[in-house]
């Protein structure tokens, strides 16, 4: 990787893409790099992606993160976020305590329900979100802890049982991205699958953060070898680096 790059930048980029091919449709980021990562698409590969304020406000222009809204042009209070869940048009990024080798996601509790070790959030939006919306996932801190062979609590639901359960039709885990690559549920069963890792980070390094072992998809060369992810463009580079994001906040979650 070019020295002058940064894991947290390689990451942003990464998180763009998962949006590139969605057309016109309402990016939902929760947290700093999903938000990062959504609005990069929009400045790049996906102009006609529809952001907000994260509160209330739907933005023709693309601001800072945290920054005061420069150009609105909707409205979107909290209670029409829901109308717009059961319609569909929407993909959303959250956050996972726990994702599990079926793209369960886990962000209620740690432990048995009835006696949790820990509470965490709760189930929030999880449940709707994986049932009716385009979903992925950011996981700043890849390890056995959050890759577990089986969650504690399902919040999000992942492919193989929203087929078993006759919602495969509207189930849709698109990505996965942590700070060690970019994944999939694309693997045998419905499995997670790593798709790139990201540059200087290896296939071994990956399954051992990992508590399963997770699928890898070929790269096409011949070779045996899975793909890298890539780095950003010098544009791309710019937007995050002097518009998007110049307080650096990028590398709290993933530091250089």
């Amino acid at each position: 990787m070019n020295d002058d790059i940064t894991r947290a930048e390689v990451c942003a980029a990464a998180v763009a893409d998962a949006f590139k091919d969605d057309g016109e449709i309402f990016g939902s980021p929760m947290g700093i790099m999903p938000m990062l990562g959504v609005r990069l698409a929009k400045l790049t590969s996906n102009p006609d992606l529809v952001i907000s304020d994260g509160e209330s406000l739907f933005l023709a222009g693309v601001p800072p993160l945290f920054a005061k809204a420069d150009v609105v042009e909707g409205w979107i209070p909290f209670r029409r976020v829901f109308d717009v869940v059961a319609h569909g048009k929407r993909h959303v990024m959250m956050g996972a305590t726990q994702i599990d080798r079926h793209g369960n996601q886990n962000i209620s509790a740690i432990g048995d329900f009835a006696q949790p070790k820990r509470q965490l959030l709760g189930s929030r939006g999880a449940p709707g979100n994986t049932v009716n919306n385009r979903t992925s996932y950011w996981v700043p801190k890849h390890s056995p802890r959050v890759f577990v062979e089986q969650v504690d609590v399902v919040t999000g639901v992942g492919p193989k049982r929203a087929r078993e359960a006759g919602a495969a039709a509207y189930n849709d885990i698109h990505r996965i991205v942590t700070n060690l690559g970019v994944f999939d549920v694309g693997g045998p069963d419905d499995t997670v699958r790593l798709l790139s890792a990201h540059p200087g980070v290896s296939v071994e390094e990956i399954q051992a953060a990992s508590g399963f072992e997770v699928a890898v998809l070929d790269s096409g060369a011949g070779d045996g070898e899975v793909a890298t992810t890539r780095e950003p463009t010098p544009g791309e580079l710019m937007l995050i680096r002097e518009m998007l994001d110049p307080r650096a906040l990028r590398n709290k979650e993933v530091p250089a």
